[in-house]
C-alpha cells in the first residue's frame, strides 16, 4: 500500500471516513453468524454488516459499504478473509478487533475505508492488503 493510503489510527471517539458499515469477506456462513453475534455483543448491532460474495470482486468499496445490512449473508465466498470498516470510531475499531480475536476465527486482513480506497474494487483492496501483510511478515 502506498504511503498516501496507510495512516495510523488514533484513540478517539471521532467517526472515521465513510458510511457506518462493516464489510466481511471470505467467511463461511457459520463464521458469518459468529462475527454477527460478536458484533452484537459489543453493541454494534446498529452498524450494517455486508458480506462480500464472489460476484463482488469488481465492485467499488464505496458501493459495497453502502449496501443494506446483511446483504450477502449466508453466501459462501473463496475470497481472502478480510474485515473492512467504515465510519466507525477508533474506540469501536479496537473493540471490534478485540471481540473478533475472542471468537477463535482465523486472522483476517484488516482495513478501514479511505478517500482513496473507496474507489478501489474489492479485488484490488484484497490484493493490496495481502501484499502489505506479506511485506510486514517478511521484516
Amino acid at each position: 500500500m502506498s504511503q498516501e493510503t496507510f495512516k495510523k489510527i488514533g484513540d478517539s471517539a471521532k467517526q472515521m471516513y465513510g458510511p457506518r458499515a462493516i464489510l466481511i469477506c471470505g467467511f463461511t456462513p457459520f463464521e458469518q453468524e459468529t462475527v454477527m453475534n460478536a458484533l452484537d455483543s459489543i453493541e454494534l448491532a446498529d452498524v450494517p454488516v455486508i458480506v462480500a460474495t464472489v460476484a463482488d470482486a469488481e465492485t467499488r468499496l464505496g458501493e459495497m459499504l453502502s449496501k443494506p445490512d446483511q446483504t450477502g449473508l449466508g453466501a459462501d465466498s473463496d475470497t481472502a478473509r478480510a474485515v473492512v470498516m467504515s465510519g466507525i470510531t477508533a474506540n469501536e475499531l479496537d473493540n471490534i478487533i478485540s471481540v473478533y480475536r475472542s471468537t477463535g476465527l482465523p486472522r483476517p486482513l484488516w482495513a478501514t475505508l479511505t478517500p482513496v480506497s473507496e474507489n478501489w474494487t474489492l479485488a484490488t483492496l484484497l490484493e493490496e492488503l495481502k501484499k502489505e501483510r506479506n511485506a510486514m511478515e517478511s521484516k
